[in-house]
């Protein structure tokens, strides 16, 4: 699902969503819940209790785009903090678009830029 389009920011709705919401539903949850704007142009991203599917809600300037994806076989790594709509890296994106965890414990940080002597 759009693995190699970069967006601006690409949030990813931690917990449990009810895969039964409809764009509407789904909008609210952002504007609600985490005080967001859906119309941001953002990609958002949610996960039902299952794990193997995912609804993605993306503004495009003239109406939203509801993207759905089944996994065939497996499931998404999914961050189950209630509270948090995390804000993820183009990396981060890829990873969970792969099936691998967000939080990559071996992946290698970029460092902070130094004066080289």
């Amino acid at each position: 699902m759009l693995k190699e389009t970069r967006f601006e920011q690409v949030y990813l709705v931690c917990g449990y969503t009810d895969m039964r919401r409809s764009i509407d539903g789904l909008a609210a949850i952002i504007q609600q819940n985490f005080g967001l704007e859906p119309c941001s142009g953002s990609l958002f991203l949610f996960c039902g209790k299952r794990r193997d599917r995912l609804k993605a809600l993306l503004w495009e300037g003239d109406g939203f785009l509801l993207m759905y994806k089944r996994l065939d076989n497996g499931c998404f790594q999914w961050p189950r903090n209630t509270t948090e709509a995390k804000l993820l890296t183009h990396e981060q994106y890829i990873w969970l678009m792969q099936g691998l965890s967000v939080e990559q414990p071996k992946a290698i940080k970029t460092a902070p830029k130094r004066d080289v002597i």
